[in-house]
């Protein structure tokens, strides 16, 4: 990885689809050699850009972690399984404890997450026990998350992002066209109009104007995503605590701003506080939690759990390392 790559990423990060012409000037490159430098990242796997659903989603759909727990020998298998399934959107295998493998679950409504993990996960054969909550408030999640390659002066360039409406089109109205561009969209979130038209059988234009329906309406969102060997923080590790509910929404201004925090979420349960950050050495884990519990002195952990293996990420099967290895189209909307 060169600097340039590691600052292609940021900016991609920040502006997802921006076009190549528009970064050259910012990161001092041609426009044929940024088009080059991410054809290569992304056929070797280390960044890919996706669409994943955006601010309105957390208004009229639902988000859930799921924790299941299986026979020692059955992990791979039951990983490997459960990735097929369109609303498990991240699968991440765990270091041996209270559970085996930890799930991201999007869905419309409540009842289709129970229906989901009452019908679909509790019924397959390896599943020894499942847990579910439910994300009430999502203070920081994976979209937001930043490389850290470029200076002030480089993102105050890029700007910030036009977030969505998170009052916009109701999930329901979308229509069968939204969905196909979705779907190409979950793919590949970089596919040009043009492509996007010829996948879904409208004109450039059409998909021109439904495409800003999405993201403005807060349905849609993009994220620019890497492999271990981009970030160089390999380590994954999920807390889960306790903290009075009048702190809980003190959440995104304490455990967010810390450094390597990539999921914050209130949640449904006793332990009320689920946080996921990305970590350099397994040493850091617990300097981590100091740094928590000093930024929110009433948190209380009371279970830290370790990731060995991202099998999924909103979508995009990996392999070991954790490069995209393909991709099964997630469907929340």
């Amino acid at each position: 990885m060169s600097e340039l790559d590691l600052a292609l990423v940021h900016a991609l990060q920040v502006r997802p689809r921006a076009s190549w012409s528009d970064l050259a000037p910012l990161l001092g490159a041609t426009a044929v050699t940024l088009a080059r430098r991410w054809e290569r990242l992304t056929g070797e796997g280390l960044a890919w850009v996706s669409a994943v659903p955006g601010p309105a989603f957390a208004h009229g759909g639902c988000t859930a972690f799921v924790f299941l727990r299986c026979a020692p020998a059955a992990r791979e298998r039951l990983a490997a399984r459960v990735a097929e399934l369109p609303e498990a959107v991240t699968v991440e295998l765990l270091a041996p404890g209270r559970a085996d493998l930890m799930l991201d679950v999007l869905a419309s409504d409540p009842g289709t997450v129970h229906r989901f993990v009452d019908e679909e996960l509790a019924a397959l054969p390896d599943v020894l026990d499942v847990e579910c909550v439910f994300a009430t408030s999502l203070y920081a999640e994976g979209s937001r998350w930043r490389l850290g390659s470029l200076d002030a002066s480089q993102l105050s360039v890029l700007g910030r992002p036009r977030a969505g409406d998170a009052a916009g089109t109701p999930l329901a109205d979308l229509s069968a066209l939204d969905r196909a561009l979705l779907d190409a969209l979950v793919r590949d979130g970089r596919t040009r109009l043009t492509e996007l038209a010829d996948l879904t059988g409208t004109s450039a234009a059409t998909a021109r104007r439904r495409l800003h329906r999405l993201t403005t309406g807060g349905i849609v969102a993009f994220r620019c995503d890497v492999a271990p060997a981009v970030s160089g923080l390999p380590v994954s590790v999920t807390f889960r605590g306790h903290a009075p509910a009048h702190d809980v929404n003190r959440l995104h201004r304490t455990l967010a701003t810390l450094t390597e925090c990539r999921l914050l979420a209130a949640v449904t349960g006793a332990a009320n506080v689920l946080a996921t950050y990305w970590l350099r050495d397994i040493g850091a884990v617990q300097q981590r939690e100091t740094a928590a519990c000093a930024h929110l002195p009433a948190l209380h952990i009371t279970e830290r759990v370790l990731g060995t293996r991202t099998v999924k990420r909103m979508g995009h099967l990996l392999d070991g390392a954790g490069r995209r290895t393909g991709v099964r189209p997630i469907r929340p909307w």
